[in-house]
């Protein structure tokens, strides 16, 4: 199953305050980027498991296309980390995880 393209279409899971679109038309997978969990970087992916459905106005906050002065770095990677797991919630009632 292709996770990157079970997220077309999908309500944005990581909700961002102010930030988010909520238009599922705009909906990707937002993969961590923590350096730390994972073996990542400009030619490794961390494994779709570990993305978020995110809206582009989201997930250009998460990839620092864009910022927020209301949020710290950590409260961004909390809402992310937040809305992985939403994510694999969603699939594993649907059977998918």
């Amino acid at each position: 199953m292709n996770l990157r393209k079970e997220a077309k279409g999908r309500d944005c899971q990581v909700m961002i305050p102010g930030i988010c679109n909520r238009n599922p038309e705009t909906t990707v997978l937002a993969h961590l980027n923590n350096k730390r969990l994972f073996k990542c970087g400009m030619s490794l992916k961390v494994p779709d498991e570990y993305g978020a459905w995110a809206c582009s106005a989201c997930h250009d906050i998460l990839d620092g296309r864009a910022t927020h002065p209301d949020f710290t770095d950590d409260d961004i990677k909390i809402m992310h980390f937040e809305g992985v797991i939403r994510t694999q919630l969603i699939l594993k009632d649907e059977g998918k995880l």
